[in-house]
């Protein structure tokens, strides 16, 4: 194997490199990427034989830092204006983050088996999420948790599979969020409160009963009562845009 110069490193290795992370922090969750993670590996491969780990660690960890430190501010401009956006954006990029680490921490591997591991005593994953954890949650993480909290006074204002996802996420990364606000954590993830005693069941009761009626005031809200009717008898007539019936019966005359 030939002998890798500064200037090789800086002007075809690292270039190479830098553009296959790009891609995979900003790909959209489920998009294909027309990336060759072994022409990629390769390269990873080549600088770590040649004794550039320090480099190539060292330039993969300032790179992400840039990129986190801009969607941190990104996301700082849609805090004060619109509530609903900032907790649907902030999910969004937390689990697009999660899903380019699942590419990024395959591509380098050799660095993390040979030079993150085996001399830093750290691991590659761990360390990326420590990064979205210092410049981007630990940043935002006082109003989020403030925000998801309002949000359960007004039920179904956002989706649920999207707090879902966001608490689960926010636990993954650092566990110890839950300890800021356990009764949210709580509705999603198992084991976060001390067990139940026998004493508390009235207050769960009570809890549910409320969960009840705030969902039957919400006018997004259907209760699902037809009657004696069977499904879809009422329902899906009702649902069906004018646009649709009229281009239908222009299909039968």
């Amino acid at each position: 194997m030939m002998a890798i110069t500064p200037k090789d490193y800086e002007t075809k290795y690292w270039p190479e490199l830098k553009s296959a992370i790009d891609q995979l922090l900003r790909a959209i969750p489920g998009q294909y990427l027309p990336l060759s993670y072994e022409q990629v590996y390769s390269c990873v491969y080549k600088c770590v034989c040649k004794q550039l780990s320090e480099r190539l660690y060292e330039d993969l960890v300032k790179h992400i830092t840039n990129h986190l430190e801009t969607l941190s501010v990104q996301l700082q401009s849609h805090a004060g204006t619109d509530c609903r956006c900032y907790i649907e954006k902030f999910g969004f990029s937390l689990n697009q983050y999660l899903q380019a680490l699942q590419g990024i921490v395959p591509v380098f591997n050799y660095l993390n088996r040979f030079y993150i591991e085996l001399k830093l005593k750290q691991d590659l994953t761990a360390e990326l999420k420590k990064l979205f954890v210092k410049f981007v949650a630990d940043r935002h993480i006082d109003t989020l948790i403030s925000l998801l909290d309002n949000v359960h006074l007004r039920p179904l204002s956002i989706s649920p599979s999207v707090i879902s996802t966001l608490i689960i996420n926010l636990h993954k990364i650092r566990p110890e969020y839950a300890q800021l606000r356990p009764q949210l954590f709580a509705r999603y993830i198992p084991n976060i409160l001390p067990p139940c005693s026998i004493n508390e069941l009235n207050q769960y009761k009570q809890e549910v009963q409320q969960m009840q009626r705030d969902l039957l005031t919400h006018p997004e809200f259907f209760s699902g009562d037809q009657g004696r009717k069977r499904p879809c008898e009422d329902d899906l007539s009702l649902k069906v845009p004018e646009t649709c019936l009229s281009s239908a019966n222009s299909s039968w005359q």
